[in-house]
């Protein structure tokens, strides 16, 4: 592997096409979204409505705690105008082409993360996984309903697992059951098949 050494970023770069986790229940609790006040009367899992799509909805990229939501102009604060301009062109120019490839293959790509690091000579270059189901949010388009869960073929199963459990989300994490990394693996593999048209072969 060809790797450079590069200073991270301390943004988690998430997108957003759809009103989905986090960002559903910021706004459901009357809060907005990446620092957006969008319209009234949107559905859990709808799709997020011009002029506002696809909405950067930046969060704090923490070590030791959850990460935290935050606003665009909360990067322009910490990063400078300039870093928080190239972080949101670049991260929804990504998710543009992402979308519109994953929908050309009957795939809706709900949301997304990227990260972003500095090189020694200040160009900024993708540092972390790209558009897998760990970093995005995946449903099949001939599914979809707004206002309804949908079927995950990303890591939202296994949220879904823990939610349901007592654990407080602080570390140890509970070991997870081998149905549940199995029917994990089956999502992911589907996932793959329905992007590429290809088996996937482990």
């Amino acid at each position: 592997m060809l790797v450079r050494k590069a200073k991270v970023v301390p943004i988690e770069c998430v997108v957003r096409g759809y009103l989905s986790g986090s960002g559903w229940r910021d706004y459901s609790h009357g809060r907005d979204v990446g620092g957006v006040h969008l319209p009234d009367g949107l559905e859990e899992n709808e799709r997020i409505p011009d002029p506002y799509f696809p909405l950067f909805s930046p969060a704090t990229k923490a070590e030791e705690r959850h990460d935290e939501n935050i606003g665009y102009e909360d990067v322009v604060q910490s990063q400078g105008r300039e870093m928080a301009e190239t972080l949101r062109d670049l991260a929804i120019g990504i998710y543009r082409k992402a979308a519109d490839y994953a929908e050309s293959r009957g795939v809706i790509l709900a949301d997304t993360k990227f990260e972003f690091g500095l090189l020694d000579d200040g160009k900024v270059i993708l540092v972390d996984e790209v558009l897998t189901p760990d970093s995005s949010r995946f449903w099949q388009r001939s599914e979809y309903l707004p206002g309804q869960t949908q079927k995950p073929y990303d890591k939202q199963y296994v949220r879904d697992y823990l939610l349901g459990l007592s654990w407080d989300r602080n570390p140890p994490a509970p070991r997870l059951p081998d149905e549940v990394i199995a029917k994990t693996r089956q999502r992911y593999m589907e996932a793959f098949r329905m992007l590429t048209g290809k088996e996937f072969e482990a």
